[in-house]
């Protein structure tokens, strides 16, 4: 057996990584699949203006991604995204979700919206740190 270290691996490792995981998860979880999600707001060329991505994975929805162009900031854009984001989740069966957002990012707009801090991570990536909020979206 060779151990070794690689400072500059190949993408295809990272693949094969994942894949294995995935693979060893699977025989233990009840669900198997993540299945994307997203929102686009477009103009009438088709240019993105606002968006959102995210996956669902069983009762919850994993978000990653939500952003608005500076042209729309302010005029409530990020709200319906993230609206509409939930109720499809919540139309796929989910009953929580999961984002992460760093410090210069939105965390004051996810709390107004009920999501909280479940774990910070700090110094990130030096100075700054990452939000890893959660929230409930159906009740129990």
């Amino acid at each position: 057996m060779n151990i070794e270290t690689l400072q500059n691996p190949p993408a295809a490792l990272f693949e094969e990584l994942e894949e294995k995981i995935t693979a060893f998860n699977e025989e233990l979880w009840e669900v198997k699949t993540k299945y994307p999600l997203a929102i686009a707001a477009r103009d009438e060329e088709g240019v993105l203006l606002a968006g959102a991505s995210a996956r669902t994975f069983g009762l919850w929805l994993l978000i990653e991604n939500i952003w608005v162009s500076e042209a729309l900031r302010g005029q409530d854009m990020g709200s319906k995204i993230l609206a509409q984001l939930e109720a499809a989740a919540i139309e796929r069966g989910c009953q929580f979700a999961l984002l992460d957002t760093l410090n210069f990012q939105a965390q004051p707009f996810y709390e107004k919206f009920n999501y909280q801090v479940g774990w910070i991570q700090p110094s990130y990536p030096v100075t700054g740190c990452k939000y890893f909020m959660s929230k409930q979206l159906i009740a129990a």
